[in-house]
């Protein structure tokens, strides 16, 4: 008798049930039935010879072993869809198939214009983007979730690969009407009454709070005080309207700077920056698409600013 054998089916249904939490929202995922779900996951448990789920009323809940499991489905599969999208048109297909996660300031204001240049080399190329903060996209690179991340703070998951992808200057801006706007065309506004003004900052959780909070907190010795915005641009809106000063990216802040809506702050600081970058699962099959996308977005024209 042949010894049954994991199949890449019962692991796409495996993980389809664990993200859904039930047999029957899983068979609706895979457009399967309910019963060949149930059927498939019955035998993938009976060749590993243990349960995957524990039985919670209705609802299936990963136990201790389908927990060990997932992580190593997730990549398998994603190894498997990889070599059909890398072979499956043909050699020398351009047809990359990309999932990328991005941080809130690299999404909105510098992948756009990398990820027009690549689809623009490469036309056939379908780039998909998910948002978040820094840890969130961290968490979906160590799941799998997405083949790259773009992250504006530390990442700290030993299980992704960083590379070093470009460095951010962080720009001290106010609304032109603001008392530090008018002392700041005299003489660069000392540390003392930086530490005074009213902070606007993004959430925790934020690459760019985590960010501007390791470069001021050193000079002004002291957490200041902050009002709390969920966005970038609601902050650089709120600093326009003269509800306090900010630190943020320069790209965030270009377009009311040319409008004057609002102004770079002189202050005795040195110059601050920080780094962005590219991170993978150490564990991830890095295809051919992944490969050439990268070596796209670590030259240097790519993140040129337009003129």
């Amino acid at each position: 008798m042949i010894p049954s054998r994991i199949t890449l089916r019962q692991l796409q249904i495996f993980v389809a049930v664990a993200a859904s939490g039930g047999t029957t929202a899983g068979a609706i995922t895979l457009s399967l039935s309910q019963s060949a779900t149930s059927a498939a996951l019955i035998e993938l448990e009976n060749v590993l010879g243990s349960p995957l789920f524990d039985r919670v009323g209705r609802r299936l809940v990963l136990n201790d072993t389908g927990r060990a499991l997932l992580p190593n489905a997730q990549s398998l599969l994603q190894s498997a869809a990889a070599i059909e999208a890398e072979f499956g048109s043909g050699s020398g297909s351009t047809a990359y198939q990309l999932r990328l996660g991005a941080s809130t300031t690299i999404a909105n204001y510098i992948l756009p214009r990398v990820v027009a240049r690549f689809c623009k080399r490469y036309p056939r190329a379908h780039v998909e983007i998910h948002v978040g903060n820094t840890s969130d996209i961290a968490a979906l690179v160590a799941s799998f979730a997405v083949d790259m991340g773009f992250v504006e703070g530390p990442c700290l998951d030993r299980s992704t690969t960083v590379v070093s992808w470009m460095t951010d200057e962080l720009v001290i801006v106010c609304s032109p009407r603001h008392e530090l706007a008018r002392a700041g065309r005299k003489r660069a506004v000392p540390v003392a009454a930086l530490r005074e003004a009213r902070w606007l900052f993004r959430e925790p959780g934020s690459g760019t709070r985590e960010a501007v909070e390791n470069a001021l907190v050193p000079y002004l010795r002291q957490a200041p005080l902050q009002m709390q915005l969920g966005s970038a641009e609601a902050i650089k809106r709120a600093a326009a309207e003269g509800l306090g000063v900010t630190c943020l990216s320069r790209h965030i802040v270009e377009d009311m700077l040319r409008r004057r809506q609002l102004v770079l702050l002189k202050t005795t600081l040195p110059k601050l920056e920080r780094r962005f970058d590219l991170i993978y699962q150490k564990d991830k099959y890095v295809t051919k698409g992944l490969r050439t996308f990268m070596a796209h977005c670590l030259a240097p024209a790519s993140t040129d600013r337009p003129a």
